[in-house]
Protein backbone atom coordinates (compact mmCIF):
# COMPACT_ATOMS: atom_id res chain seq x y z
CA UNK A 1 0.00 0.00 0.00
CA UNK A 2 1.04 3.44 -0.85
CA UNK A 3 1.81 5.22 2.43
CA UNK A 4 -0.28 8.28 1.25
CA UNK A 5 -3.68 5.84 1.14
CA UNK A 6 -2.61 4.16 4.47
CA UNK A 7 -2.09 7.93 6.45
CA UNK A 8 -5.73 8.58 4.75
CA UNK A 9 -7.76 5.69 5.60
CA UNK A 10 -9.69 7.04 7.98
CA UNK A 11 -9.67 10.55 7.39
CA UNK A 12 -9.63 11.93 3.86
CA UNK A 13 -13.73 12.82 4.35
CA UNK A 14 -12.92 14.59 7.25
CA UNK A 15 -13.77 18.45 7.91
CA UNK A 16 -12.17 18.98 11.14
CA UNK A 17 -8.36 20.75 10.40
CA UNK A 18 -5.47 19.03 10.54
CA UNK A 19 -3.32 22.05 10.21
CA UNK A 20 -4.81 24.68 12.86
CA UNK A 21 -4.39 28.09 13.03
CA UNK A 22 -4.59 30.92 9.88
CA UNK A 23 -3.19 29.16 7.55
CA UNK A 24 -4.67 26.00 8.26
CA UNK A 25 -6.16 23.27 6.11
CA UNK A 26 -8.61 20.26 6.70
CA UNK A 27 -7.96 16.60 6.27
CA UNK A 28 -10.47 16.47 2.58
CA UNK A 29 -8.75 20.27 1.51
CA UNK A 30 -5.52 18.49 2.11
CA UNK A 31 -6.19 15.07 0.45
CA UNK A 32 -7.68 16.84 -2.40
CA UNK A 33 -5.07 19.30 -2.89
CA UNK A 34 -2.50 16.49 -2.61
CA UNK A 35 -4.21 14.42 -5.26
CA UNK A 36 -4.36 17.32 -7.56
CA UNK A 37 -0.33 17.90 -7.10
CA UNK A 38 0.18 14.23 -7.43
CA UNK A 39 -1.64 13.86 -10.58
CA UNK A 40 0.30 16.82 -11.97
CA UNK A 41 3.64 15.40 -10.58
CA UNK A 42 2.56 11.93 -12.27
CA UNK A 43 1.95 13.62 -15.88
CA UNK A 44 5.02 15.47 -15.95
CA UNK A 45 7.43 14.09 -14.09
CA UNK A 46 7.00 10.58 -14.16
CA UNK A 47 7.26 7.90 -11.07
CA UNK A 48 10.42 6.59 -9.36
CA UNK A 49 12.09 9.83 -9.86
CA UNK A 50 13.82 11.70 -6.38
CA UNK A 51 11.84 15.11 -6.00
CA UNK A 52 13.68 17.51 -3.34
CA UNK A 53 11.24 19.45 -0.94
CA UNK A 54 12.61 22.67 0.89
CA UNK A 55 10.34 24.23 3.29
CA UNK A 56 9.80 25.51 6.57
CA UNK A 57 7.01 23.68 8.26
CA UNK A 58 4.00 24.77 6.30
CA UNK A 59 0.90 23.75 4.60
CA UNK A 60 2.89 24.34 2.00
CA UNK A 61 5.06 21.72 3.06
CA UNK A 62 2.43 19.21 4.21
CA UNK A 63 0.59 18.70 0.55
CA UNK A 64 3.80 18.66 -1.32
CA UNK A 65 4.91 16.41 0.56
CA UNK A 66 2.07 14.02 0.48
CA UNK A 67 1.69 15.12 -3.34
CA UNK A 68 5.37 13.30 -3.91
CA UNK A 69 4.46 10.00 -1.81
CA UNK A 70 1.18 9.63 -3.84
CA UNK A 71 2.77 9.80 -7.05
CA UNK A 72 5.21 7.28 -6.61
CA UNK A 73 8.14 9.77 -6.61
CA UNK A 74 10.78 9.73 -3.97
CA UNK A 75 10.79 12.75 -1.47
CA UNK A 76 13.59 14.40 -0.13
CA UNK A 77 12.99 16.83 2.42
CA UNK A 78 15.73 19.41 3.64
CA UNK A 79 16.02 22.43 5.54
CA UNK A 80 15.62 25.66 3.94
CA UNK A 81 18.63 26.92 6.08
CA UNK A 82 21.10 24.18 4.22
CA UNK A 83 24.59 25.00 2.86
CA UNK A 84 24.52 26.00 -0.66
CA UNK A 85 27.28 23.64 -1.15
CA UNK A 86 25.53 21.19 0.48
CA UNK A 87 22.37 21.36 -1.10
CA UNK A 88 24.65 20.50 -4.24
CA UNK A 89 26.13 17.48 -2.78
CA UNK A 90 22.44 16.34 -2.51
CA UNK A 91 21.13 17.64 -6.26
CA UNK A 92 24.27 15.62 -7.72
CA UNK A 93 24.37 12.52 -5.59
CA UNK A 94 20.70 11.85 -6.45
CA UNK A 95 20.17 12.88 -9.92
CA UNK A 96 17.18 15.44 -8.99
CA UNK A 97 15.92 17.17 -11.49
CA UNK A 98 12.67 18.69 -9.65
CA UNK A 99 13.12 20.85 -6.24
CA UNK A 100 9.66 21.88 -4.58
CA UNK A 101 10.80 25.43 -2.58
CA UNK A 102 9.19 28.04 -0.81
CA UNK A 103 9.13 31.85 -2.89
CA UNK A 104 11.01 33.22 -0.03
CA UNK A 105 13.80 30.70 0.11
CA UNK A 106 17.18 31.61 -1.01
CA UNK A 107 18.97 29.10 -3.14
CA UNK A 108 21.45 29.69 -6.36
CA UNK A 109 19.01 28.66 -9.24
CA UNK A 110 20.30 25.60 -11.41
CA UNK A 111 19.51 26.15 -14.97
CA UNK A 112 19.42 22.16 -14.72
CA UNK A 113 16.75 21.89 -12.09
CA UNK A 114 12.93 22.44 -12.31
CA UNK A 115 12.20 24.52 -9.48
CA UNK A 116 8.52 24.77 -8.42
CA UNK A 117 7.56 27.44 -6.01
CA UNK A 118 4.68 27.64 -3.93
CA UNK A 119 2.87 30.22 -5.69
CA UNK A 120 2.86 27.96 -9.07
CA UNK A 121 1.23 25.24 -6.53
CA UNK A 122 -1.16 28.00 -5.83
CA UNK A 123 -1.91 28.74 -8.84
CA UNK A 124 -1.97 25.06 -10.22
CA UNK A 125 -4.01 23.83 -7.12
CA UNK A 126 -7.05 26.73 -8.27
CA UNK A 127 -7.26 25.21 -12.09
CA UNK A 128 -6.42 21.52 -11.74
CA UNK A 129 -9.05 19.21 -11.57
CA UNK A 130 -9.48 16.15 -8.99
CA UNK A 131 -7.89 13.26 -10.92
CA UNK A 132 -9.75 9.80 -11.88
CA UNK A 133 -8.15 6.81 -12.68
CA UNK A 134 -4.95 7.74 -12.38
CA UNK A 135 -3.40 6.03 -9.55
CA UNK A 136 -2.94 2.07 -9.43
CA UNK A 137 -3.68 0.23 -6.41
CA UNK A 138 -1.16 -1.95 -6.70
CA UNK A 139 1.68 -0.81 -4.62
CA UNK A 140 4.70 -2.22 -4.39
CA UNK A 141 5.17 -0.97 -0.62
CA UNK A 142 8.90 -1.50 -0.46
CA UNK A 143 9.29 1.12 -3.38
CA UNK A 144 11.42 3.73 -1.79
CA UNK A 145 9.32 6.90 -0.50
CA UNK A 146 11.88 8.70 1.18
CA UNK A 147 15.63 9.91 1.74
CA UNK A 148 16.25 11.75 4.69
CA UNK A 149 19.93 13.07 5.08
CA UNK A 150 21.35 12.80 8.21
CA UNK A 151 23.51 15.98 9.21
CA UNK A 152 26.84 14.78 9.37
CA UNK A 153 29.60 16.50 11.63
CA UNK A 154 32.91 15.98 9.04
CA UNK A 155 31.30 13.81 6.69
CA UNK A 156 29.06 14.22 3.93
CA UNK A 157 25.65 13.62 5.58
CA UNK A 158 24.37 9.89 4.43
CA UNK A 159 21.27 9.29 2.63
CA UNK A 160 18.65 7.55 4.30
CA UNK A 161 16.26 5.25 2.31
CA UNK A 162 12.79 4.23 3.76
CA UNK A 163 10.18 2.44 2.28
CA UNK A 164 6.49 2.85 1.96
CA UNK A 165 6.26 -0.28 4.24
CA UNK A 166 8.91 1.50 6.34
CA UNK A 167 6.55 4.41 7.28
CA UNK A 168 3.38 2.59 7.76
CA UNK A 169 5.03 0.36 10.29
CA UNK A 170 6.22 2.28 12.47
CA UNK A 171 3.62 4.70 12.49
CA UNK A 172 1.30 2.18 13.55
CA UNK A 173 3.69 1.32 16.08
CA UNK A 174 3.78 4.72 17.50
CA UNK A 175 0.06 5.09 17.33
CA UNK A 176 -0.25 2.34 19.38
CA UNK A 177 2.01 2.93 22.12
CA UNK A 178 1.03 6.58 23.05
CA UNK A 179 -2.44 5.41 22.57
CA UNK A 180 -2.82 8.62 19.90
CA UNK A 181 -6.50 9.52 19.31
CA UNK A 182 -9.02 12.10 16.78
CA UNK A 183 -8.95 14.16 20.19
CA UNK A 184 -5.12 14.39 19.83
CA UNK A 185 -3.45 18.16 19.09
CA UNK A 186 0.04 18.25 18.90
CA UNK A 187 2.46 21.10 19.17
CA UNK A 188 4.91 20.49 16.49
CA UNK A 189 8.49 22.17 17.29
CA UNK A 190 10.77 19.61 15.17
CA UNK A 191 11.04 20.48 11.58
CA UNK A 192 9.33 17.89 8.98
CA UNK A 193 12.57 17.39 7.08
CA UNK A 194 13.83 15.57 10.43
CA UNK A 195 12.66 12.43 11.43
CA UNK A 196 11.13 12.88 14.87
CA UNK A 197 9.06 15.47 13.24
CA UNK A 198 7.81 13.50 10.24
CA UNK A 199 6.19 10.94 12.57
CA UNK A 200 4.38 13.88 14.24
CA UNK A 201 2.83 14.30 11.35
CA UNK A 202 2.24 10.39 10.09
CA UNK A 203 1.02 9.47 13.31
CA UNK A 204 -2.27 12.65 14.09
CA UNK A 205 -2.94 11.83 9.88
CA UNK A 206 -3.75 8.26 10.68
CA UNK A 207 -5.78 8.59 13.57
CA UNK A 208 -7.14 11.99 12.80
CA UNK A 209 -5.71 14.68 15.51
CA UNK A 210 -4.27 18.00 14.36
CA UNK A 211 -1.11 19.92 14.25
CA UNK A 212 0.13 23.47 15.20
CA UNK A 213 2.70 24.56 13.47
CA UNK A 214 5.54 26.43 15.31
CA UNK A 215 8.04 27.41 13.78
CA UNK A 216 9.23 30.14 16.08
CA UNK A 217 11.02 28.09 19.08
CA UNK A 218 13.30 31.12 19.88
CA UNK A 219 10.09 32.88 21.27
CA UNK A 220 9.53 30.83 24.43
CA UNK A 221 6.38 33.13 25.18
CA UNK A 222 4.89 32.78 21.80
CA UNK A 223 5.58 29.03 21.90
CA UNK A 224 3.76 27.98 25.25
CA UNK A 225 1.05 31.38 24.03
CA UNK A 226 0.76 28.62 21.57
CA UNK A 227 0.17 25.85 23.20
CA UNK A 228 -2.40 26.84 25.17
CA UNK A 229 -4.62 28.25 22.86
CA UNK A 230 -4.68 25.79 20.38
CA UNK A 231 -5.51 23.50 23.14
CA UNK A 232 -2.56 20.90 22.72
CA UNK A 233 -2.91 17.71 24.20
CA UNK A 234 0.81 16.68 23.29
CA UNK A 235 4.51 18.20 22.83
CA UNK A 236 7.52 16.40 21.48
CA UNK A 237 11.06 17.73 21.55
CA UNK A 238 14.63 16.78 21.70
CA UNK A 239 16.82 17.32 24.63
CA UNK A 240 17.88 20.89 23.85
CA UNK A 241 13.56 22.11 23.57
CA UNK A 242 13.78 20.64 27.78
CA UNK A 243 16.51 22.22 28.99
CA UNK A 244 15.78 25.59 27.11
CA UNK A 245 11.95 25.56 28.92
CA UNK A 246 13.41 24.20 32.13
CA UNK A 247 16.35 26.47 32.87
CA UNK A 248 16.02 29.45 30.79
CA UNK A 249 12.80 30.05 30.33
CA UNK A 250 11.98 31.30 33.75
CA UNK A 251 8.11 30.98 34.05
CA UNK A 252 7.19 27.73 32.07
CA UNK A 253 7.19 25.73 35.43
CA UNK A 254 4.68 28.20 37.02
CA UNK A 255 2.36 27.88 33.54
CA UNK A 256 -0.67 25.56 34.15
CA UNK A 257 -1.46 23.53 30.33
CA UNK A 258 -4.84 22.57 31.11
CA UNK A 259 -5.29 20.22 27.81
CA UNK A 260 -1.56 18.74 27.84
CA UNK A 261 -1.66 15.32 28.69
CA UNK A 262 1.75 14.39 27.99
CA UNK A 263 4.89 14.54 26.06
CA UNK A 264 7.53 13.41 24.31
CA UNK A 265 11.38 13.21 24.22
CA UNK A 266 13.99 11.65 21.69
CA UNK A 267 16.69 12.85 19.77
CA UNK A 268 19.63 12.03 22.44
CA UNK A 269 19.50 11.51 26.06
CA UNK A 270 17.76 14.08 28.63
CA UNK A 271 19.84 13.63 31.86
CA UNK A 272 17.74 12.53 34.21
CA UNK A 273 18.16 15.91 36.59
CA UNK A 274 16.13 17.60 33.49
CA UNK A 275 13.48 15.11 33.49
CA UNK A 276 12.68 14.82 37.52
CA UNK A 277 12.98 18.94 37.37
CA UNK A 278 9.62 18.38 34.42
CA UNK A 279 8.05 15.91 36.48
CA UNK A 280 8.54 17.80 39.80
CA UNK A 281 6.74 21.29 37.59
CA UNK A 282 4.22 19.15 35.92
CA UNK A 283 2.88 15.67 38.13
CA UNK A 284 0.40 15.10 36.11
CA UNK A 285 1.43 15.57 32.45
CA UNK A 286 2.52 11.85 30.93
CA UNK A 287 6.62 12.12 30.49
CA UNK A 288 7.39 9.51 27.55
CA UNK A 289 11.59 9.35 27.09
CA UNK A 290 12.08 7.28 23.45
CA UNK A 291 14.80 6.16 21.23
CA UNK A 292 15.39 5.85 17.74
CA UNK A 293 17.23 6.62 14.86
CA UNK A 294 16.47 7.54 11.31
CA UNK A 295 17.78 4.29 10.33
CA UNK A 296 15.02 3.20 12.14
CA UNK A 297 12.73 5.48 10.34
CA UNK A 298 11.97 7.30 14.01
CA UNK A 299 11.25 4.76 16.92
CA UNK A 300 13.01 1.68 18.23
CA UNK A 301 12.28 1.87 21.89
CA UNK A 302 10.04 3.99 24.69
CA UNK A 303 9.90 4.06 28.50
CA UNK A 304 6.12 4.27 29.48
CA UNK A 305 5.54 7.39 31.64
CA UNK A 306 4.07 4.99 34.59
CA UNK A 307 7.73 3.31 34.83
CA UNK A 308 9.31 6.46 34.58
CA UNK A 309 10.22 7.00 38.19
CA UNK A 310 11.22 3.43 38.74
CA UNK A 311 13.05 3.23 35.57
CA UNK A 312 14.69 7.05 35.43
CA UNK A 313 17.67 6.87 32.50
CA UNK A 314 16.68 3.88 31.05
CA UNK A 315 14.87 4.12 27.23
CA UNK A 316 12.68 1.31 28.26
CA UNK A 317 12.20 -1.59 25.88
CA UNK A 318 11.14 -2.38 22.42
CA UNK A 319 8.01 -0.74 20.46
CA UNK A 320 5.47 -3.02 18.92
CA UNK A 321 6.88 -4.85 15.79
CA UNK A 322 10.47 -4.51 16.83
CA UNK A 323 13.15 -6.46 17.94
CA UNK A 324 16.18 -5.23 20.04
CA UNK A 325 19.43 -7.50 20.94
CA UNK A 326 22.43 -6.34 22.70
CA UNK A 327 25.21 -8.17 21.57
CA UNK A 328 29.14 -8.09 21.44
CA UNK A 329 31.19 -8.21 18.69
CA UNK A 330 30.50 -11.48 17.20
CA UNK A 331 26.88 -10.23 17.07
CA UNK A 332 25.88 -12.54 20.22
CA UNK A 333 23.84 -11.52 22.67
CA UNK A 334 25.23 -10.45 25.58
CA UNK A 335 24.27 -11.04 29.42
CA UNK A 336 21.67 -9.08 31.90
CA UNK A 337 23.91 -6.30 32.96
CA UNK A 338 26.75 -6.52 30.25
CA UNK A 339 27.34 -3.74 27.78
CA UNK A 340 27.09 -4.16 24.10
CA UNK A 341 25.86 -2.51 20.70
CA UNK A 342 22.33 -2.33 20.65
CA UNK A 343 20.98 -4.21 17.29
CA UNK A 344 17.33 -3.76 15.67
CA UNK A 345 15.50 -5.45 13.47
CA UNK A 346 11.46 -4.74 12.05
CA UNK A 347 9.48 -3.42 9.13
CA UNK A 348 10.64 0.32 10.39
CA UNK A 349 14.17 -1.27 9.43
CA UNK A 350 15.67 1.41 6.05
CA UNK A 351 16.38 0.16 3.21
CA UNK A 352 20.27 1.10 3.28
CA UNK A 353 21.93 4.48 2.87
CA UNK A 354 21.51 6.27 -1.08
CA UNK A 355 24.16 5.19 -3.32
CA UNK A 356 26.47 4.48 -0.88
CA UNK A 357 26.83 0.03 -0.46
CA UNK A 358 29.93 0.05 1.76
CA UNK A 359 28.22 2.03 4.25
CA UNK A 360 24.95 0.01 4.36
CA UNK A 361 27.00 -3.25 4.74
CA UNK A 362 29.08 -1.66 7.68
CA UNK A 363 25.18 -1.20 9.68
CA UNK A 364 22.86 -3.74 8.33
CA UNK A 365 23.92 -7.21 9.05
CA UNK A 366 22.29 -10.11 8.64
CA UNK A 367 19.10 -8.31 8.97
CA UNK A 368 19.37 -6.08 11.97
CA UNK A 369 20.46 -2.72 12.07
CA UNK A 370 23.68 -1.52 14.24
CA UNK A 371 23.46 1.24 16.07
CA UNK A 372 26.67 1.99 17.66
CA UNK A 373 24.76 2.71 20.79
CA UNK A 374 26.38 0.99 23.47
CA UNK A 375 24.19 -0.36 26.39
CA UNK A 376 22.74 -2.81 28.81
CA UNK A 377 19.39 -4.38 29.90
CA UNK A 378 18.56 -4.66 33.50
CA UNK A 379 16.83 -7.63 34.82
CA UNK A 380 13.74 -6.53 33.79
CA UNK A 381 14.92 -5.91 30.27
CA UNK A 382 14.74 -2.58 30.25
CA UNK A 383 17.75 -1.12 28.44
CA UNK A 384 20.04 1.88 29.66
CA UNK A 385 22.05 3.49 27.19
CA UNK A 386 25.42 4.32 28.02
CA UNK A 387 26.96 5.81 25.28
CA UNK A 388 28.14 5.74 21.42
CA UNK A 389 30.65 3.93 20.28
CA UNK A 390 32.34 6.42 18.37
CA UNK A 391 31.96 8.73 21.72
CA UNK A 392 33.79 6.76 24.18
CA UNK A 393 36.77 8.37 25.91
CA UNK A 394 39.82 6.04 26.85
CA UNK A 395 41.74 7.70 29.92
CA UNK A 396 44.32 5.64 30.74
CA UNK A 397 43.39 2.65 28.85
CA UNK A 398 39.73 2.92 30.90
CA UNK A 399 36.74 3.56 29.63
CA UNK A 400 34.62 6.73 30.10
CA UNK A 401 30.98 7.20 28.98
CA UNK A 402 30.65 11.12 28.23
CA UNK A 403 27.04 10.95 29.58
CA UNK A 404 27.99 9.84 33.16
CA UNK A 405 29.77 12.78 33.81
CA UNK A 406 26.85 15.22 31.52
CA UNK A 407 24.56 14.00 34.55
CA UNK A 408 26.77 15.19 37.21
CA UNK A 409 27.86 18.41 35.95
CA UNK A 410 24.13 19.29 34.97
CA UNK A 411 23.06 18.99 38.79
CA UNK A 412 24.94 22.18 39.12
CA UNK A 413 21.87 24.63 38.71
CA UNK A 414 23.22 27.18 36.72
CA UNK A 415 24.59 24.91 33.91
CA UNK A 416 21.80 24.63 30.76
CA UNK A 417 24.06 22.22 28.75
CA UNK A 418 26.73 20.38 28.94
CA UNK A 419 29.35 18.58 26.69
CA UNK A 420 31.96 16.37 27.71
CA UNK A 421 34.42 15.17 25.10
CA UNK A 422 38.27 13.60 24.99
CA UNK A 423 41.31 15.72 23.75
CA UNK A 424 44.55 14.75 23.31
CA UNK A 425 46.62 13.95 26.49
CA UNK A 426 50.53 12.96 25.87
CA UNK A 427 50.75 10.74 29.15
CA UNK A 428 46.57 9.54 29.73
CA UNK A 429 46.24 9.06 25.26
CA UNK A 430 42.55 11.05 26.04
CA UNK A 431 42.20 13.50 28.60
CA UNK A 432 38.38 15.06 29.38
CA UNK A 433 36.71 18.05 28.52
CA UNK A 434 33.64 19.55 29.64
CA UNK A 435 32.31 22.66 27.32
CA UNK A 436 29.57 24.25 29.68
CA UNK A 437 26.76 26.69 28.96
CA UNK A 438 25.49 28.91 32.15
CA UNK A 439 22.13 30.29 32.84
CA UNK A 440 22.27 34.24 32.04
CA UNK A 441 23.94 36.32 34.27
CA UNK A 442 26.07 33.27 35.89
CA UNK A 443 29.30 33.63 37.53
CA UNK A 444 32.02 31.35 35.75
CA UNK A 445 34.31 31.28 38.45
CA UNK A 446 31.68 30.41 41.26
CA UNK A 447 30.01 28.04 38.65
CA UNK A 448 33.50 26.31 37.70
CA UNK A 449 34.24 25.54 41.60
CA UNK A 450 30.64 23.96 42.40
CA UNK A 451 31.21 22.14 39.18
CA UNK A 452 34.24 20.42 40.36
CA UNK A 453 32.85 19.64 43.89
CA UNK A 454 29.98 18.11 42.08
CA UNK A 455 32.84 15.95 40.40
CA UNK A 456 34.84 15.09 43.61
CA UNK A 457 31.82 14.40 45.15
CA UNK A 458 30.49 11.72 42.37
CA UNK A 459 33.06 10.62 39.75
CA UNK A 460 36.51 8.48 40.09
CA UNK A 461 39.59 10.93 40.29
CA UNK A 462 40.02 9.40 36.58
CA UNK A 463 36.64 10.71 35.06
CA UNK A 464 36.93 14.71 36.32
CA UNK A 465 37.64 16.64 33.35
CA UNK A 466 41.29 18.29 33.30
CA UNK A 467 39.32 21.39 30.74
CA UNK A 468 36.40 22.68 31.66
CA UNK A 469 35.46 26.11 29.44
CA UNK A 470 32.22 28.01 29.05
CA UNK A 471 30.03 28.70 26.00
CA UNK A 472 27.64 31.43 25.05
CA UNK A 473 24.79 28.93 23.60
CA UNK A 474 23.92 25.73 22.79
CA UNK A 475 25.28 24.50 19.76
CA UNK A 476 22.14 22.43 18.21
CA UNK A 477 20.88 22.06 14.51
CA UNK A 478 18.20 22.99 12.52
CA UNK A 479 16.48 19.95 14.07
CA UNK A 480 17.78 21.17 17.87
CA UNK A 481 19.78 18.26 17.67
CA UNK A 482 23.47 18.92 19.71
CA UNK A 483 26.26 18.85 17.87
CA UNK A 484 29.53 17.49 18.92
CA UNK A 485 32.85 17.26 17.60
CA UNK A 486 32.59 13.71 16.52
CA UNK A 487 30.21 11.92 14.81
CA UNK A 488 27.69 10.63 17.56
CA UNK A 489 24.94 9.19 15.95
CA UNK A 490 22.84 9.20 12.91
Amino acid sequence: MNAFDFFFSDSKNLSKDFVLGSAGISFNQLFIASLKIAAYLKINVGERQNIILVSQNSVFFVVTYLAILKSGNTCIPISPSIEQSNFDYIVNSTGCKTVFVEDKTQLIKNPEIHFIQNSFVDNLLAIQDLPEDLFNDNFDNDRTALVLFTSGSTDRPKGVMLSHLNLTSNTESIVKYLNLTATDTMGVVLPFHYCYGLSLLHTHLKVGGSLVLINNFIFLASVIKDLKNFNCTGFAGVPSHFQILLRKFLTFTKTDFPHLRYVTQAGGKLHDVFIKEFKEAFPDIAFVVMYGQTEATARLAYLPSEMLHAKLGSIGKEIPGVTLAIVDDQLCEVKVGEVGEIAAKGDNIMKGYYGDPDATGEVLMNGWLMTGDLAMRDEDGFIFLVGRKKEIIKVGGRRVSPKEIEEVILTVQQTVDCTVEGIYDEILGEGIKASVVLKAGSDELNAKDEILKACNKNLSSFKIPQVICFENSLNVNTSGKKIKNVSVGR
